[in-house]
């Protein structure tokens, strides 16, 4: 592979990895009881634990795609 597939490919990571978080967050935004209920019915966990557990999954989904893509994706536009 050379590298601008490489980007290219990171690229699409990306987009596609902020797609999901973006969606994901709005979900959580918009249906908050509806997936709390969900949630503390499948996984056993209190409701009122569950918003520090989404904002904990968002937050190191955030760190995941720039540690993942972002950054490699910036020091391979670098290299080009």
């Amino acid at each position: 592979m050379y590298i601008n597939e490489i980007t290219d490919f990171l690229a699409w990571c990306t987009l596609l990895n902020l797609g999901i978080y973006l969606f994901s967050a709005l979900f959580l935004l918009g249906f908050k009881n509806f997936t709390m209920n969900i949630h503390s019915k499948i996984s056993g966990i209190a409701p009122n634990a569950l918003p520090k557990l989404y904002f904990k999954f968002l937050g190191n989904y955030k760190i995941g795609i720039f540690l993942f893509n972002i950054v490699p994706y910036i020091a391979l536009r670098l290299m080009a």
